[in-house]
């Protein structure tokens, strides 16, 4: 509706009530104004819906009876970390979303023009968004498409934006059978391989964009299309330092099974664990400027920070991950971990080392010397299914941190690894049985001791987790239990 105002110029009311400001952005699926409601007294946002030439009216009247629905539940939300849905009308043919006017710049322009977020800032954010999150999920709502470019970020405050819509109005496409794809390089394994959205996809969403928050740059965007479908599939991108608490959340939301992937209330008790052992990962709201250090400062004079962030990484790894390691497993599922064991020198089991094999002999018992290795092909008493360095390979010199923070990372690393479907071994739950070996403090210190000089030849100690399973009833295994 066009009417004329006092001085002859023509003005825009949208739904008789919403006088059209300004443009403020534009994409192939529709225009977004600033406007005023004259009713209430306030600036709005205001999209208006443009469905691409060619889709057929059938389809175009699912559309938008299902942008409808969506918006108007949408609206329901009430999370401080949500753009407000204020209405929702249809008007001469177009559909219209009436939204809340965030004054803020998205977090692919922050981090553009103040570099990655700290450790600090991403954990805050990760909070504000995954409360978000919750709330919609709660209510039956699948974001769909969770990126920097839908979160706004201003002054400590963080804002997802388009829930509900998000598929259907920020860089959707249609294809000819009409079903909507999000965005690639932020879209869940699950979900390129046909899967419906979930909220596990959502979270796999959020994975991606705090990796962008804080190393700066897309893990999964290519070149192509295709090059990005392909890395999302395939690639497990890698952080270029551990970053605290945030970075354990980040790898264990980028998980590409759904069923091992971190859940919400397991991140939750991540973040809130760092909180109250007091961590140093949340006390720089997002938005706030970023202290940054002289230009060639060394690795060695940010060791205190490092060694913190990292030490919180080990300790608050599993912490979610053991308040939920049932949920992964399903409920009244047999308890398949054994009790963690330490190795090397001071440790339950005496030496660890079965060369290049990944398969061995022996009872993985206290007072066991594992050094017998075999083919997995062959008959085996258990088998090494996967291998952890929890500060990386380059960060040998770090201090041991702990015995009992060591066996709850090894725990929940193993547990992901077990019930997910690197392990093939059908039945597994009651065929196999399983256990994280973790390195003593002397293994640890030896490592860190020899390391020191170029001589790699004199290298001895180890500082790795690794995830041993073996048959329940102490059959040997026949075959690998691993892919």
């Amino acid at each position: 509706m066009v009417e004329q105002v006092g001085s002859g110029a023509p003005t825009r009311l949208i739904g008789g009530r919403y006088q059209v400001v300004q443009e403020l952005g534009r994409g192939g699926m529709g225009i977004v104004w600033r406007a005023w409601d004259q009713v209430i007294g306030r600036e709005v946002a205001i999209k208006e819906l443009h469905l691409p030439d060619g889709v057929p009216p059938a389809e175009r009247q699912v559309y938008e009876e299902r942008v409808l629905r969506e918006a108007r539940t949408a609206g329901r939300l009430n999370d401080p970390a949500v753009v407000t849905v204020h209405d929702v009308l249809a008007e001469s043919g177009t559909t219209y979303i009436v939204m809340e006017l965030v004054q803020a710049v998205t977090l692919t322009q922050h981090v553009a023009q103040r570099g990655p977020l700290s450790p600090e800032q991403a954990a805050d954010l990760a909070r504000q968004v995954l409360s978000a999150l919750e709330s919609a999920h709660a209510a039956g709502i699948v974001h769909r498409d969770v990126k920097p470019s839908n979160i706004m970020v201003a002054d400590g405050r963080v804002k997802l934006a388009d829930f509900g819509i998000a598929q259907t109005l920020d860089d959707p496409r249609l294809t000819t059978s009409g079903a909507i794809v999000g965005s690639p390089s932020f879209m869940a394994p699950e979900r390129l391989q046909g899967a419906d959205a979930t909220p596990a996809s959502d979270l796999w969403s959020l994975g991606a964009t705090l990796f962008f928050a804080v190393e700066g740059w897309m893990p999964f965007e290519r070149q192509t299309t295709a090059a990005t479908l392909n890395a999302v599939l395939n690639e497990s991108p890698q952080l270029s330092r551990p970053h605290g608490v945030i970075g354990s959340v980040i790898t264990g939301l980028l998980i590409s099974d759904p069923r091992a992937r971190f859940t919400a209330p397991q991140i939750r008790a991540l973040l809130d664990s760092a909180q109250a052992t007091g961590a140093p990962e949340s006390t720089r709201p997002v938005g706030a400027p970023t202290r940054v250090g002289p230009v060639g400062q060394s690795k060695r004079s940010l060791r205190p920070w490092l060694i913190a962030a990292a030490v919180a990484s080990v300790v608050l790894f599993a912490a979610g991950l053991l308040v939920g390691r049932f949920a992964l497993v399903g409920s009244g599922a047999p308890a398949a971990m054994q009790p963690t064991l330490s190795y090397g020198r001071g440790g339950d089991v005496a030496a660890f080392d079965l060369g290049s094999d990944n398969c061995g002999d022996g009872q993985v018992a206290t007072g066991a010397n594992l050094t017998t290795g075999t083919s997995c092909s062959d008959p085996h008493d258990f088998e090494v299914y996967a291998t952890s360095s929890p500060f990386g390979s380059s960060d040998y010199d770090l201090p041991y941190p702990g015995e009992e923070a060591l066996a709850r990372y090894g725990e929940g690393y193993c547990a992901i690894y077990f019930y997910s479907d690197k392990v093939i071994t059908p039945g597994k739950q009651s065929a196999l049985r399983f256990a994280a070996l973790i390195p003593s403090a002397q293994s640890w210190d030896e490592l860190a001791s020899t390391k020191e000089d170029s001589n790699s030849d004199n290298d001895a100690g180890d500082q790795d987790v690794h995830c041993v399973a073996y048959s329940t009833n102490g059959d040997k295994l026949q075959t690998p239990i691993t892919k």
